[in-house]
């Protein structure tokens, strides 16, 4: 019998974040807002949004021995997340240091501290752990080699779902195990880039590299081409737009599942409650179609508010969108 429908190994920041009227220019001090601190990193962020929907949720990372630290671990408690696999010590809490200004655009400097400390040692030892969940979601927030482990590490019968952000280069047996690959439309473009190769490109967001041949606005096609990369299955977050989901190899048919309306407040987040919800929701033994018409609905519930942990929504307030 399985312990956990669900269990995430990633990341868990604490955002420290500052509105100021402009960004310095080189060599300048500017004045800012009073601090704000919140808890953060994809990894985390996705163990609160799945445990908060009622999902039986455990949680694999480390955090520094200090006070992030304890913000995260108690951020996960309160949401029901079992933390008896976050490890402690090794680094400072890993934080993301945020200035926001007027418009809401943002500048990001992320130092990893102790996500960067979660080693392939560490899953083998969580052994017990992967074994008792039906699902198990990572991103690359963490060592790369700590993923490739997670694939190598799991339960045989145990679903593997990647988020692959920042995007890198995936080892083949990686990709190979991704069922599905969850990912945004820039990320889709950035791991197309290289795709003779390795699948790689920039971070979500960055200038990102040459797509090459790929078509730019064709997510069907980014899709059936990452299937053909060796993806078991794609699906690719389209914001107000929903999502797209294609299985079944390079030649399968893909399925558009739209988004309800809604008034999008921000946006932060919403990426890492959509492959929560999708990842609890194939637990349950839905086809991916099925699952991933809930998470779009649980993503764009979450846009109806401000923040990361604090939007996301519970299984009653999906229900009443």
């Amino acid at each position: 019998m399985n312990d956990f429908d669900l269990l995430v190994v990633g990341s868990a920041n604490a955002d420290l974040v500052i509105g100021v009227e402009r960004r310095p220019a080189a060599g300048e001090t500017v004045l800012g807002s009073d601090l704000a601190v919140h808890p953060g990193g994809k990894g985390a962020n996705q163990a609160v949004a799945a445990a908060r929907l009622g999902a039986r949720t455990a949680l694999l990372a480390r955090v520094g021995d200090d006070a992030h630290g304890r913000l995260l671990l108690e951020s996960q408690r309160a949401a029901g997340v079992d933390t008896g696999g976050v490890l402690t010590g090794g680094a400072p809490t890993g934080v993301a240091l945020i200035t926001v200004d007027p418009s809401g655009d943002n500048s990001i400097v992320v130092s990893p501290g102790a996500n960067a400390r979660l080693t392939p040692q560490d899953v083998r030892a969580a052994a017990g752990l992967l074994a008792a969940a039906r699902v198990v979601s990572a991103q690359l927030e963490v060592p790369l080699e700590t993923v490739a482990e997670v694939v190598r590490t799991r339960a045989a019968g145990s679903r593997f779902v990647l988020n692959p952000s920042p995007p890198g280069p995936l080892p083949a047996d990686v990709l190979a195990a991704c069922d599905p690959l969850v990912l945004n439309e820039h990320e889709a473009l950035f791991m197309l880039a290289d795709s003779d190769t390795d699948v790689d490109g920039d971070g979500p967001g960055g200038d990102g590299g040459d797509a090459g041949g790929h078509a730019e606005d064709d997510p069907e096609d980014w899709a059936r081409e990452l299937l053909a990369l060796g993806a078991r299955s794609v699906v690719v977050t389209m914001g107000a737009r929903g999502a797209l989901v294609a299985e079944g190899g390079p030649d399968a048919a893909t399925v558009r599942v739209p988004s309800p309306r809604v008034d999008a407040v921000d946006t932060t987040g919403a990426g890492d409650a959509f492959t929560a919800a999708l990842a609890w929701r194939l637990s349950l033994g839905e086809d991916l179609v099925k699952a991933a018409a809930f998470a779009v609905r649980v993503g764009a519930a979450a846009v109806t508010k401000e923040g990361a942990q604090a939007s996301f929504p519970t299984a009653a307030e999906v229900s009443a969108l």
